[in-house]
């Protein structure tokens, strides 16, 4: 940071920002604040606050945990903020953590080579004079109705993922519509949780709470694994069949395309509860009618499809921002590979079943084409 003097401090300065409220990491005697990071690391926040308050020079290049790339030395010189005052080791220069050539390897289709690409901030400016697509500092739906692009531009942009700065949300309407667009994901289980435990308990009033109400309640939740594979691979990945018209675009961009476009916004990760009414609308009808013989195993399969959905709407959220169990650690790394390698494929996102039935499985190559940055 030249032309700033920055502050030095004391090993027990540092030892004691080790919380969510400040966390403090030493990297070549330069201190680094990362507290509004720590919900954007792709491991979660909890595999940050382990190393909180210490050096992490060995755990960055840890071949058995996972070394770190270029992206990450380049997000951690966002955050530093001064120098470790005892004087083991001079403070190397903003480039001297590890430097970063004129090319390095991406995929072509995304240009971003790992998970934690996903969270570089763009530059907006600069993004927007290369690209001449939509510009974040304003309102981005407005920008895509208006800009006349096409849908062959409109793909190839909006699966290159940009990051907004600060850990907020990018401007969608800029106008009293904004709110809607915005989901924290406990909103999820508090609406539809209720619903779910009350359809349940009438519906299995039907049946004397017995086994066959559990197999219809079982059965919805099975469907809904093969529902969440057909949407995400058939309706929000649509990409072959899109009109090639405004209409067309802006639909597919506030359904499923500002998601790759911003995968990191954590307020439009889960669904906002209007739209989930309207795509979930035609399921009971479909429920009551496989289900015919009885009202009451319509709606116990039903209450399981829609608690299959609540887990994948907190799932989803979860892969984003969470440090996970070991399953879902290697779920975590399969979905965000979806993000940053390969969109055409890996369309599970609670399990990897439906893809491997269908031939969709993500199996990527490490990236190999080279781009000027």
């Amino acid at each position: 940071m030249p032309g700033k003097i920055l502050p030095t401090f004391t090993e027990a300065e540092v030892q004691s920002h080790t919380s969510t409220k400040s966390c403090y990491v030493v990297l070549d005697s330069k201190v680094y604040d990362i507290t509004e990071f720590l919900y954007d690391h792709p491991g979660g926040e909890d595999l940050i606050l382990e190393y909180a308050g210490k050096d992490i020079k060995e755990i960055l290049q840890d071949l058995s945990s996972h070394e770190h790339s270029d992206s990450a030395y380049e997000i951690l010189e966002e955050y530093h903020i001064g120098f470790v005052s005892n004087g083991k080791g001079q403070a190397k220069s903003s480039d001297g953590a590890q430097s970063n050539g004129t090319t390095r390897a991406v995929y072509e289709t995304t240009g971003m080579s790992n998970e934690e690409d996903l969270s570089v901030e763009t530059d907006y400016a600069s993004d927007y004079s290369k690209h001449k697509f939509l510009d974040l500092r304003k309102p981005m739906f407005p920008q895509l109705w208006f800009g006349g692009f096409s849908k062959d531009f409109y793909l190839e942009q909006v699966h290159r993922p940009r990051h907004y700065k600060g850990g907020e949300s990018a401007p969608l309407f800029g106008n009293i519509l904004e709110p809607l667009s915005k989901t924290p994901w406990y909103v999820v289980p508090m609406i539809w949780v209720p619903c779910v435990a009350y359809g349940t308990y009438v519906g299995a009033a039907g049946y004397d709470f017995g086994l066959n109400a559990a197999g219809y309640w079982v059965l919805g939740l099975c469907v809904w694994t093969l529902i969440e594979y057909g949407m995400h691979r058939c309706l929000f990945h649509i990409d072959k069949w899109l009109p090639d018209n405004r209409v067309g675009i802006s639909l597919h961009f506030l359904l499923h395309g500002i998601h790759h476009y911003l995968p990191m916004d954590r307020y439009r990760l889960v669904m906002p509860p209007t739209l989930f009414v309207l795509l979930a609308a035609p399921f009971w009808k479909f429920a009551h009618f496989v289900l015919f013989h009885n009202w009451y195993a319509g709606l116990l399969g039903y209450c399981g499809g829609v608690f299959g959905y609540i887990c994948y709407d907190l799932t989803h959220y979860f892969l984003h921002h969470r440090n996970l169990p070991l399953y879902y650690k290697q779920l975590k790394k399969y979905h965000l590979q979806h993000h940053f390698a390969d969109y055409e494929n890996g369309f599970g996102v609670t399990s990897r079943f439906w893809d491997r039935i269908f031939g969709t499985e993500l199996e990527i190559p490490p990236p190999k084409v080279l781009k000027a940055e």
